[in-house]
Protein backbone atom coordinates (compact mmCIF):
# COMPACT_ATOMS: atom_id res chain seq x y z
CA UNK A 1 0.00 0.00 0.00
CA UNK A 2 3.38 2.42 0.47
CA UNK A 3 6.52 2.38 -0.43
CA UNK A 4 9.86 1.81 1.35
CA UNK A 5 10.65 4.23 3.50
CA UNK A 6 7.34 5.71 3.41
CA UNK A 7 5.47 7.08 5.97
CA UNK A 8 2.25 5.63 7.14
CA UNK A 9 0.05 8.35 9.42
CA UNK A 10 -2.86 5.56 10.88
CA UNK A 11 -5.64 7.24 12.24
CA UNK A 12 -8.09 5.42 14.84
CA UNK A 13 -11.27 6.78 16.18
CA UNK A 14 -9.13 7.22 19.73
CA UNK A 15 -5.84 8.84 18.21
CA UNK A 16 -3.39 8.46 15.85
CA UNK A 17 0.01 8.12 15.50
CA UNK A 18 2.70 8.57 12.84
CA UNK A 19 4.51 4.61 12.28
CA UNK A 20 7.07 4.41 9.65
CA UNK A 21 7.95 1.40 7.79
CA UNK A 22 11.12 0.15 5.74
CA UNK A 23 9.21 -1.79 3.53
CA UNK A 24 5.42 -2.35 1.60
CA UNK A 25 2.73 -1.66 4.60
CA UNK A 26 -0.99 -3.01 4.49
CA UNK A 27 -3.56 -1.48 6.68
CA UNK A 28 -6.56 -2.75 7.37
CA UNK A 29 -9.61 -1.12 9.62
CA UNK A 30 -11.60 -3.01 12.23
CA UNK A 31 -13.49 -3.38 14.93
CA UNK A 32 -12.13 -5.00 18.09
CA UNK A 33 -14.95 -5.62 20.54
CA UNK A 34 -16.49 -2.42 19.32
CA UNK A 35 -13.29 -0.52 19.83
CA UNK A 36 -12.47 0.92 15.79
CA UNK A 37 -8.43 -0.05 15.24
CA UNK A 38 -5.74 0.33 12.22
CA UNK A 39 -3.56 -2.70 12.14
CA UNK A 40 -0.71 -2.04 10.04
CA UNK A 41 1.24 -5.16 9.28
CA UNK A 42 4.93 -5.33 7.19
CA UNK A 43 8.31 -5.37 7.71
CA UNK A 44 9.03 -2.20 10.74
CA UNK A 45 12.54 -3.49 11.30
CA UNK A 46 15.04 -6.12 10.20
CA UNK A 47 18.22 -6.93 11.94
CA UNK A 48 19.91 -5.68 8.91
CA UNK A 49 18.52 -1.82 9.38
CA UNK A 50 20.60 -1.53 13.03
CA UNK A 51 22.52 -4.18 14.06
CA UNK A 52 21.93 -4.71 17.79
CA UNK A 53 24.45 -3.93 20.21
CA UNK A 54 26.53 -6.75 21.14
CA UNK A 55 25.79 -5.43 25.05
CA UNK A 56 21.94 -7.60 24.18
CA UNK A 57 24.10 -10.62 23.96
CA UNK A 58 23.13 -12.42 27.51
CA UNK A 59 20.49 -15.23 26.92
CA UNK A 60 17.32 -15.27 28.42
CA UNK A 61 14.14 -16.87 27.23
CA UNK A 62 11.32 -15.42 25.54
CA UNK A 63 13.18 -12.16 24.73
CA UNK A 64 12.40 -9.76 21.86
CA UNK A 65 15.62 -8.70 19.52
CA UNK A 66 16.43 -4.91 20.36
CA UNK A 67 15.55 -3.46 17.26
CA UNK A 68 11.91 -3.54 18.40
CA UNK A 69 12.12 -1.29 21.26
CA UNK A 70 14.65 0.72 19.44
CA UNK A 71 12.41 1.63 16.80
CA UNK A 72 9.47 2.55 19.62
CA UNK A 73 12.14 4.62 21.39
CA UNK A 74 13.49 6.39 18.21
CA UNK A 75 9.85 6.77 17.01
CA UNK A 76 8.00 8.22 20.63
CA UNK A 77 10.96 9.64 23.04
CA UNK A 78 13.42 12.21 22.94
CA UNK A 79 16.79 11.80 24.78
CA UNK A 80 16.22 12.42 28.84
CA UNK A 81 12.95 10.68 28.67
CA UNK A 82 12.09 7.82 30.82
CA UNK A 83 11.69 4.31 29.51
CA UNK A 84 10.21 1.44 31.25
CA UNK A 85 9.72 -1.77 31.13
CA UNK A 86 7.58 -4.23 33.55
CA UNK A 87 8.88 -7.46 32.15
CA UNK A 88 11.98 -6.48 31.65
CA UNK A 89 13.48 -10.27 31.62
CA UNK A 90 16.98 -9.47 30.18
CA UNK A 91 16.51 -6.30 30.02
CA UNK A 92 16.11 -5.26 26.56
CA UNK A 93 14.03 -2.33 26.67
CA UNK A 94 16.31 -0.53 28.93
CA UNK A 95 19.59 -1.70 28.09
CA UNK A 96 18.71 -0.06 24.18
CA UNK A 97 17.06 2.58 25.89
CA UNK A 98 20.11 3.24 28.07
CA UNK A 99 22.21 3.18 24.77
CA UNK A 100 20.33 6.06 22.83
CA UNK A 101 20.39 8.39 26.01
CA UNK A 102 17.24 7.79 27.96
CA UNK A 103 16.61 7.23 31.31
CA UNK A 104 14.87 3.71 32.37
CA UNK A 105 12.95 2.05 34.57
CA UNK A 106 12.44 -1.84 34.79
CA UNK A 107 10.36 -4.18 36.79
CA UNK A 108 10.41 -8.21 36.72
CA UNK A 109 9.08 -10.74 39.10
CA UNK A 110 12.14 -12.33 38.60
CA UNK A 111 15.34 -11.19 40.12
CA UNK A 112 17.57 -12.26 37.90
CA UNK A 113 16.44 -9.73 35.62
CA UNK A 114 18.23 -6.73 37.37
CA UNK A 115 21.07 -9.45 38.29
CA UNK A 116 21.68 -9.29 34.56
CA UNK A 117 20.34 -5.71 33.48
CA UNK A 118 22.10 -3.24 36.34
CA UNK A 119 25.93 -4.70 35.42
CA UNK A 120 25.48 -3.46 31.88
CA UNK A 121 24.62 0.13 32.05
CA UNK A 122 28.55 0.04 34.18
CA UNK A 123 31.20 -1.57 31.66
CA UNK A 124 34.32 -2.02 33.28
CA UNK A 125 37.86 -2.34 31.74
CA UNK A 126 38.72 -5.32 30.59
CA UNK A 127 41.63 -5.45 32.23
CA UNK A 128 39.98 -4.78 35.81
CA UNK A 129 38.19 -7.73 35.48
CA UNK A 130 40.64 -10.01 35.51
CA UNK A 131 42.45 -8.78 38.05
CA UNK A 132 39.02 -9.19 40.13
CA UNK A 133 38.78 -12.51 39.30
CA UNK A 134 42.74 -13.42 39.13
CA UNK A 135 42.10 -11.92 43.05
CA UNK A 136 39.04 -14.18 43.84
CA UNK A 137 40.41 -17.78 45.67
CA UNK A 138 39.04 -21.11 44.41
CA UNK A 139 38.79 -23.82 46.71
CA UNK A 140 39.76 -27.08 45.70
CA UNK A 141 37.87 -29.55 45.56
CA UNK A 142 34.62 -28.07 46.66
CA UNK A 143 31.37 -29.21 45.54
CA UNK A 144 27.50 -27.53 45.13
CA UNK A 145 24.84 -28.77 47.67
CA UNK A 146 23.45 -30.82 44.91
CA UNK A 147 24.73 -33.19 42.22
CA UNK A 148 26.08 -31.61 39.40
CA UNK A 149 28.57 -33.89 38.16
CA UNK A 150 26.30 -34.29 34.81
CA UNK A 151 26.90 -30.98 33.86
CA UNK A 152 30.90 -29.73 35.04
CA UNK A 153 33.88 -31.42 35.42
CA UNK A 154 35.34 -31.63 39.25
CA UNK A 155 37.76 -28.81 38.87
CA UNK A 156 34.93 -26.59 36.90
CA UNK A 157 32.50 -27.07 39.43
CA UNK A 158 35.16 -25.83 42.09
CA UNK A 159 35.37 -22.70 40.77
CA UNK A 160 31.63 -22.18 40.16
CA UNK A 161 30.95 -22.92 43.81
CA UNK A 162 34.59 -20.82 44.99
CA UNK A 163 32.99 -18.02 42.76
CA UNK A 164 29.30 -18.41 43.87
CA UNK A 165 31.00 -18.13 47.53
CA UNK A 166 32.97 -15.18 47.30
CA UNK A 167 29.80 -13.08 45.46
CA UNK A 168 27.77 -14.40 47.76
CA UNK A 169 29.41 -13.48 51.46
CA UNK A 170 30.54 -9.49 49.34
CA UNK A 171 26.88 -9.45 48.97
CA UNK A 172 26.28 -10.25 52.33
CA UNK A 173 28.79 -7.90 53.73
CA UNK A 174 27.38 -5.09 51.73
CA UNK A 175 30.83 -4.85 49.69
CA UNK A 176 29.72 -5.95 46.00
CA UNK A 177 30.54 -3.57 43.42
CA UNK A 178 30.18 -2.73 39.84
CA UNK A 179 33.13 -5.30 39.19
CA UNK A 180 31.76 -7.82 41.44
CA UNK A 181 28.25 -7.36 39.67
CA UNK A 182 29.75 -7.67 35.92
CA UNK A 183 31.30 -10.68 36.94
CA UNK A 184 28.35 -12.53 38.49
CA UNK A 185 26.29 -11.57 35.24
CA UNK A 186 28.57 -12.93 33.00
CA UNK A 187 29.38 -15.90 35.20
CA UNK A 188 25.43 -16.61 35.33
CA UNK A 189 25.64 -16.47 31.42
CA UNK A 190 28.26 -18.65 31.04
CA UNK A 191 26.87 -21.94 33.04
CA UNK A 192 25.58 -23.99 30.83
CA UNK A 193 25.13 -23.78 27.09
CA UNK A 194 25.70 -25.95 23.50
CA UNK A 195 29.34 -24.85 22.65
CA UNK A 196 32.78 -24.54 24.84
CA UNK A 197 32.70 -20.91 25.10
CA UNK A 198 30.19 -22.09 28.46
CA UNK A 199 31.10 -23.23 31.87
CA UNK A 200 29.17 -27.17 31.36
CA UNK A 201 29.88 -30.12 29.00
CA UNK A 202 27.60 -29.81 26.32
CA UNK A 203 23.43 -28.91 26.67
CA UNK A 204 20.77 -26.83 25.22
CA UNK A 205 21.33 -23.31 24.69
CA UNK A 206 21.67 -21.69 27.86
CA UNK A 207 18.25 -20.13 28.01
CA UNK A 208 16.97 -23.65 28.62
CA UNK A 209 18.96 -25.16 31.52
CA UNK A 210 17.21 -29.09 31.92
CA UNK A 211 17.17 -31.03 34.43
CA UNK A 212 20.10 -33.79 35.98
CA UNK A 213 18.29 -36.41 34.85
CA UNK A 214 17.64 -35.25 31.28
CA UNK A 215 21.61 -34.18 31.26
CA UNK A 216 22.09 -37.34 32.09
CA UNK A 217 20.40 -39.00 28.87
CA UNK A 218 22.36 -36.37 27.00
CA UNK A 219 25.91 -37.53 27.97
CA UNK A 220 24.56 -41.21 27.43
CA UNK A 221 23.18 -40.11 24.35
CA UNK A 222 26.43 -38.07 23.12
CA UNK A 223 28.69 -40.52 25.10
CA UNK A 224 29.68 -37.31 26.66
CA UNK A 225 31.47 -36.50 29.66
CA UNK A 226 32.11 -32.78 31.20
CA UNK A 227 35.57 -31.42 29.97
CA UNK A 228 37.41 -28.99 32.21
CA UNK A 229 36.55 -25.39 31.47
CA UNK A 230 38.98 -22.71 32.68
CA UNK A 231 35.71 -20.23 34.08
CA UNK A 232 38.02 -16.85 34.76
CA UNK A 233 39.11 -17.75 31.04
CA UNK A 234 36.14 -17.92 29.72
CA UNK A 235 34.02 -14.70 31.86
CA UNK A 236 37.34 -12.70 30.33
CA UNK A 237 36.45 -13.64 27.10
CA UNK A 238 32.58 -13.29 26.92
CA UNK A 239 33.42 -9.85 28.53
CA UNK A 240 35.37 -8.68 25.51
CA UNK A 241 32.40 -10.37 23.35
CA UNK A 242 30.13 -8.02 25.09
CA UNK A 243 32.15 -4.90 24.95
CA UNK A 244 33.05 -5.41 21.63
CA UNK A 245 31.10 -2.48 19.76
CA UNK A 246 30.02 -0.03 22.30
CA UNK A 247 31.14 2.83 21.50
CA UNK A 248 32.77 5.22 24.72
CA UNK A 249 30.22 7.65 24.01
CA UNK A 250 27.41 4.62 24.45
CA UNK A 251 29.38 3.95 27.78
CA UNK A 252 28.78 6.72 28.74
CA UNK A 253 24.74 7.34 28.00
CA UNK A 254 24.78 4.03 29.83
CA UNK A 255 26.79 5.32 33.02
CA UNK A 256 24.48 8.51 32.94
CA UNK A 257 21.18 6.19 32.68
CA UNK A 258 22.47 3.89 35.44
CA UNK A 259 23.05 6.58 38.03
CA UNK A 260 19.16 6.83 37.70
CA UNK A 261 17.74 4.08 37.28
CA UNK A 262 15.15 2.26 39.00
CA UNK A 263 14.98 -1.29 39.35
CA UNK A 264 12.34 -3.59 40.63
CA UNK A 265 11.74 -6.90 41.33
CA UNK A 266 8.20 -7.48 41.97
CA UNK A 267 4.78 -7.25 40.41
CA UNK A 268 3.81 -5.58 37.34
CA UNK A 269 0.59 -4.48 38.99
CA UNK A 270 2.18 -2.68 41.82
CA UNK A 271 5.09 -0.22 41.14
CA UNK A 272 4.98 2.30 44.01
CA UNK A 273 8.52 3.23 43.16
CA UNK A 274 7.39 4.98 39.94
CA UNK A 275 5.55 7.83 40.57
CA UNK A 276 2.37 9.12 38.67
CA UNK A 277 3.02 10.79 35.19
CA UNK A 278 6.31 9.74 35.15
CA UNK A 279 7.47 7.40 32.31
CA UNK A 280 6.89 8.85 28.76
CA UNK A 281 7.31 5.45 26.88
CA UNK A 282 7.03 1.59 27.81
CA UNK A 283 7.96 -1.08 25.62
CA UNK A 284 7.15 -4.33 27.24
CA UNK A 285 5.93 -7.95 25.98
CA UNK A 286 4.85 -9.84 28.79
CA UNK A 287 4.67 -13.79 29.39
CA UNK A 288 2.65 -15.51 26.97
CA UNK A 289 0.46 -18.07 28.33
CA UNK A 290 1.77 -21.10 29.12
CA UNK A 291 4.70 -21.19 26.55
CA UNK A 292 7.64 -20.67 29.02
CA UNK A 293 8.38 -21.91 32.70
CA UNK A 294 10.83 -19.41 33.55
CA UNK A 295 11.71 -21.37 36.95
CA UNK A 296 12.48 -24.53 35.65
CA UNK A 297 14.57 -22.72 32.94
CA UNK A 298 16.83 -20.63 35.23
CA UNK A 299 16.86 -23.44 37.87
CA UNK A 300 20.58 -23.42 37.78
CA UNK A 301 20.64 -19.68 37.45
CA UNK A 302 18.11 -19.39 40.58
CA UNK A 303 21.26 -21.59 42.56
CA UNK A 304 24.19 -19.62 41.37
CA UNK A 305 22.41 -16.95 42.68
CA UNK A 306 21.01 -18.06 45.80
CA UNK A 307 17.08 -17.63 44.53
CA UNK A 308 14.49 -20.05 45.19
CA UNK A 309 12.97 -20.81 41.56
CA UNK A 310 9.56 -22.27 43.05
CA UNK A 311 8.90 -18.45 44.88
CA UNK A 312 10.16 -16.90 41.39
CA UNK A 313 7.45 -19.24 39.62
CA UNK A 314 4.66 -18.67 41.88
CA UNK A 315 5.05 -14.51 41.21
CA UNK A 316 5.34 -15.21 37.41
CA UNK A 317 1.90 -14.73 34.84
CA UNK A 318 2.48 -18.23 33.90
CA UNK A 319 -0.81 -19.83 33.16
CA UNK A 320 -3.05 -21.92 30.94
CA UNK A 321 -6.16 -19.62 31.66
CA UNK A 322 -6.98 -17.01 29.30
CA UNK A 323 -9.16 -15.60 31.82
CA UNK A 324 -6.24 -15.31 34.45
CA UNK A 325 -3.78 -14.00 32.23
CA UNK A 326 -6.03 -11.22 30.75
CA UNK A 327 -6.93 -10.64 34.37
CA UNK A 328 -3.38 -9.32 35.53
CA UNK A 329 -2.44 -7.88 32.57
CA UNK A 330 -5.49 -5.28 32.76
CA UNK A 331 -4.21 -4.65 36.42
CA UNK A 332 -1.16 -3.93 34.81
CA UNK A 333 -2.39 -1.58 31.93
CA UNK A 334 -4.37 0.11 35.03
CA UNK A 335 -0.86 -0.04 36.62
CA UNK A 336 0.88 1.33 33.78
CA UNK A 337 -1.81 4.04 33.11
CA UNK A 338 -1.10 5.37 35.96
CA UNK A 339 2.47 5.99 35.47
CA UNK A 340 2.20 7.13 31.97
CA UNK A 341 2.54 10.73 31.48
CA UNK A 342 -0.14 12.25 29.33
CA UNK A 343 0.73 12.00 25.76
CA UNK A 344 2.99 9.07 26.88
CA UNK A 345 2.54 6.14 25.02
CA UNK A 346 2.56 2.06 25.72
CA UNK A 347 3.81 -0.43 23.55
CA UNK A 348 2.40 -4.01 24.38
CA UNK A 349 4.47 -6.75 22.72
CA UNK A 350 2.22 -10.08 22.03
CA UNK A 351 1.85 -13.48 19.57
CA UNK A 352 -0.48 -15.71 18.18
CA UNK A 353 0.02 -18.74 20.64
CA UNK A 354 -1.90 -22.44 20.53
CA UNK A 355 -1.30 -22.28 17.13
CA UNK A 356 -2.76 -19.16 16.20
CA UNK A 357 -6.31 -20.07 17.45
CA UNK A 358 -5.60 -17.28 20.40
CA UNK A 359 -4.51 -13.75 18.83
CA UNK A 360 -3.30 -12.15 22.20
CA UNK A 361 -3.31 -8.39 20.11
CA UNK A 362 -6.98 -8.44 19.83
CA UNK A 363 -7.83 -9.68 23.50
CA UNK A 364 -5.29 -6.81 25.10
CA UNK A 365 -6.95 -4.20 22.98
CA UNK A 366 -9.76 -3.57 25.35
CA UNK A 367 -7.80 -4.40 28.14
CA UNK A 368 -6.58 -1.01 27.70
CA UNK A 369 -8.80 1.50 26.51
CA UNK A 370 -11.02 0.03 29.57
CA UNK A 371 -7.67 1.08 31.66
CA UNK A 372 -7.99 4.50 30.10
CA UNK A 373 -5.85 4.49 27.17
CA UNK A 374 -6.58 5.46 23.27
CA UNK A 375 -5.48 2.66 20.91
CA UNK A 376 -3.16 3.90 18.24
CA UNK A 377 -3.08 0.99 16.40
CA UNK A 378 -1.87 -2.17 16.14
CA UNK A 379 1.63 -3.20 14.37
CA UNK A 380 2.46 -6.86 12.61
CA UNK A 381 6.19 -7.00 12.02
CA UNK A 382 6.90 -10.11 9.66
CA UNK A 383 10.20 -11.24 10.11
CA UNK A 384 11.74 -14.51 8.85
CA UNK A 385 11.87 -17.39 10.90
CA UNK A 386 15.14 -18.20 13.47
CA UNK A 387 16.15 -21.13 15.56
CA UNK A 388 14.61 -19.67 18.11
CA UNK A 389 11.02 -19.80 16.82
CA UNK A 390 11.45 -23.52 16.67
CA UNK A 391 11.55 -23.43 20.47
CA UNK A 392 8.27 -22.06 20.37
CA UNK A 393 6.49 -24.92 18.11
CA UNK A 394 6.34 -22.19 15.36
CA UNK A 395 6.38 -24.05 11.87
CA UNK A 396 4.90 -21.34 9.07
CA UNK A 397 4.01 -17.59 9.01
CA UNK A 398 0.53 -18.44 10.21
CA UNK A 399 1.17 -18.48 13.76
CA UNK A 400 4.19 -17.94 15.76
CA UNK A 401 5.84 -15.07 17.56
CA UNK A 402 8.25 -14.54 15.12
CA UNK A 403 5.15 -12.42 13.78
CA UNK A 404 5.56 -9.15 16.23
CA UNK A 405 2.48 -8.32 17.34
CA UNK A 406 2.49 -4.49 19.23
CA UNK A 407 -1.16 -2.97 20.38
CA UNK A 408 0.24 0.51 20.61
CA UNK A 409 -2.05 2.87 23.05
CA UNK A 410 -1.49 6.66 23.93
CA UNK A 411 -2.22 8.43 27.01
CA UNK A 412 -4.40 11.17 25.36
CA UNK A 413 -3.84 15.14 26.32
Amino acid sequence: MSKRGSILHAMTGAGDLLFRGDEDLVTESLSVYGIPVTRTTGEFWTSRQRQGSSLHEVSYRGCFKPQLPAYFINLLTEPGDLVYDPFSGRGTTVIEAGLLGRAVAANDANPLCRLLTRPRFFLPDPAMVKARLDSIPIENGAVAEMDLSMFFDPRTEAEIVSLRDYLLGKERDGDLDHLDEWIRMVATNRLTGHSSGFFSVYTLPPNQAVSPTRQERINRKRNQVPPYRDTRALILKKTHSLLKDVPKIQQDLLRKAGETALFFSGDSRRTPGIGDGTVNLTVTSPPFLDVVQYSSDNWLRCWFNWIDPVAVEKRLTVTRSLPEWKRVMQQTLYELFRVTRTGGHVAFEVGEVRRGTVRLDEMVVPLGVRAGFSCAGILVNLQDFTKTSHIWGIGNNAHGTNTNRIVVFKKEE
